[in-house]
């Protein structure tokens, strides 16, 4: 096979599908439409700028954001670099409505009024210091974001960046091949899965854990990692062959009072 072959192959692969072949497992509402995921990151500074972004995202974005998918998840960042920072996740139907999702916001007047405090802060006192946004597209295997049930949570999002595109498609495969059932055993709550169509630091893959506490948290990977199915898939020769992750993003966050999940 020619490389330019493989690399169209498998860059089609990486964002859309997995491989022929993949093991079945996936999430039980499989024949659903997959969605896509914007996830945007707010840096801000402690103080009255933390309180006007999060007033902005509670009271003038979320609200804006109804009926255009499923529910929008808001959280802080307690536990990673670049604290502070909200995270908002925005499950939209396609790329096209993530592509036009600023234009329709702008014109949607009453979200335009209730967000002018943040929209217009000036220079002197911002309401932010930079957002960032990425999208994703969701697995094949897990194609809608599952919620938690309602109650005191954390979450854990975590983000694989693999060395080489190839990497990247074995490693989602391998999420397809039994790594969803791995976890469901250990009794963690699946939240939702996506590949990285645009951001930074590709080619990579994040997902989002939920739990009711950090001893929770500590005690279900415990049980991920002594699993004899998870040993036995790490150790597949078609995922072992070398290191097919290179880099692991491990962030805490907790969700702001008006996160739908």
């Amino acid at each position: 096979m020619e490389r330019r072959d493989f690399l169209a192959g498998t860059l089609a692969a990486s964002a859309l599908a997995i491989a022929p072949g993949a093991g079945a497992q996936t999430q039980d509402n499989q024949s659903k439409q997959r969605e896509y995921y914007q996830i945007r990151r707010y840096f801000v500074q402690s103080g009255p700028q933390s309180s006007m972004t999060e007033k902005y995202i509670s009271e003038a974005l979320i609200p804006a954001l109804a009926g255009r998918g499923g529910p929008v998840g808001a959280f802080r960042l307690d536990i990673g670099p670049e604290t502070p920072t909200f995270y908002v996740l925005i499950p939209l139907p396609s790329p096209a409505a993530a592509a036009s999702l600023e234009v329709d916001l702008n014109q949607n007047e009453t979200y335009i009024k209730a967000a002018e405090p943040f929209w217009s802060a000036p220079a002197s006192s911002p309401g932010f210091i930079r957002v960032e946004s990425s999208l994703l597209a969701a697995f094949e295997g897990w194609p809608r974001i599952t919620p938690p049930e309602k109650g005191k949570r954390i979450f854990q999002l975590r983000t694989y960046e693999s060395p080489s595109l190839r990497d990247h498609v074995r490693k989602v495969e391998m999420f397809h091949s039994g790594e969803f059932d791995i976890f469901k055993n250990a009794g963690f709550h699946q939240v939702f899965y996506g590949d990285t169509v645009i951001g930074p630091r590709m080619p990579n893959l994040t997902y989002m854990l939920s739990f009711a506490d950090h001893a929770e948290l500590d005690a279900k990977w415990e049980k991920f990692r002594n699993d004899p199915t998870w040993k036995k898939l790490s150790s597949d020769q078609k995922y072992a062959f070398e290191p097919i992750v290179s880099n692991i993003t491990n962030l805490i966050l907790s969700p702001l009072a008006a996160s739908q999940i």
